[in-house]
């Protein structure tokens, strides 16, 4: 049976406060518990002056709390993640450490100076340099019982020079003009990428993070079919957010193996799904957002939705198929065990290292490729 506890913050009694009631009962956690008390001395006006910071690459030795500071919480859940209170005089702060190294900063305080200077002092050398240029940070995001999340992470890419030789030589100009795209280039919101599996259409998506890093920041959806399927997800993703640096970024949404979302039959299977994405290709909601959408899917072009590869929709489509067996042969640096068809590019990586190649079933995924 649930218990229900009613925790009340009585404030001093003056004009500019308002009085919060938190309810509490099991469902809760102690990182709740820390949220709710960080937020009550911003909600009641005793310290109505508020910032927050998003760390990524936090020195593990990094304090993250003033040296006037007093620890008062402090809880860990099973995924890692740290949450503390800390308070000090004027000032309450709450921080949120991630195993992936990333970190939330809120403070609160009694005036915009003094928030300002505790944030300053908390993230002062907190966070490594960043990663070199073979190095880009690639954004994941998932939706949980708790909303939606995102987390930063840094993943290894090629320059586009090193990883052509992967493709066959007919697809060497659209997908050097790819590459090559600037903002100025964007006639249409949606690259579309489509192909049998393990032909390397994630090595693409890679390599494109690393040539566009100057002006994109790449995010991975890990649950298209949510996000699609609820428009407040929807809305927190594409929205996102016109503060700090990236901010001044376009966005690419990263959508892999979304054969439902695209094909002939998507407006049956997935509802207002397919119409969701095409309005944030080219609708209302895409209207005045630096926004793209990445998609790979293993549908032939024939059997996808007409309304998704209409002319003017796609800043391209591409077809990402296998190797012919010159060009396979010569990758490999010999014919031996490779098929007179060709070979994708997941099967010379498998004769290369001596495996097996073994033919894909018909629904198989890409194999990260």
């Amino acid at each position: 049976m649930s218990v229900l506890k009613e925790v009340r913050f009585a404030p001093e009694q003056r004009p500019a406060e308002l009085p919060m009631n938190i309810y509490l009962d099991d469902a809760d956690s102690p990182v709740d518990v820390i949220d709710a008390l960080a937020l009550s001395p911003f909600a009641t006006g005793a310290q109505p002056w508020a910032r927050t910071e998003t760390l990524e690459r936090v020195r593990s030795d990094a304090p993250l709390m003033p040296a006037a500071g007093t620890l008062v919480r402090a809880a860990r859940e099973d995924d890692g993640r740290d949450s503390r209170l800390v308070t000090g005089e004027g000032w309450t702060l709450r921080v949120i450490r991630f195993k992936n190294r990333a970190a939330t900063v809120s403070v609160t305080a009694v005036s915009e100076e003094l928030a300002r200077a505790v944030i300053e002092e908390v993230t002062e050398d907190a966070t490594e340099p960043a990663p070199e240029s073979d190095h880009v940070e690639m954004g994941f995001w998932w939706q949980t019982g708790h909303g939606s999340r995102r987390s930063g992470k840094t993943i290894t890419t090629s320059p586009w020079a090193e990883v052509s030789g992967n493709y066959a030589r007919s697809l060497h100009d659209p997908l050097s003009r790819l590459m090559s795209v600037t903002p100025d280039d964007v006639h249409g919101r949606l690259v579309l990428l489509h192909g049998p599996p393990g032909t390397g259409k994630t090595t693409l998506l890679r390599t494109l993070a690393h040539e566009w890093r100057s002006w994109c920041q790449v995010d991975c959806v890990l649950d298209p079919e949510r996000l699609f399927g609820s428009p407040g997800y929807l809305m927190e993703v594409a929205v996102g957010s016109d503060s700090g640096e990236d901010g001044e970024k376009w966005r690419l949404l990263v959508l892999e193996d979304c054969d439902e979302l695209v094909r002939g039959g998507a407006k049956e299977a997935t509802g207002q799904g397919l119409s969701r994405l095409l309005n944030l290709t080219d609708g209302l909601l895409g209207q005045g957002r630096d926004v793209l959408v990445a998609i790979t899917t293993n549908e032939d072009l024939a059997r996808l939705h007409p309304a998704v590869v209409r002319p003017g929709r796609c800043l391209t489509q591409i077809e990402v198929g296998t190797l012919p067996y010159d060009e396979a042969a010569a990758w490999l640096g010999t014919g031996e065990g490779v098929p007179p068809s060709g070979a994708t590019l997941a099967e010379l990586f498998a004769l290369r290292d001596g495996v097996a190649a073994r033919s894909a079933a018909p629904d198989a995924t890409g194999l990260y490729l």
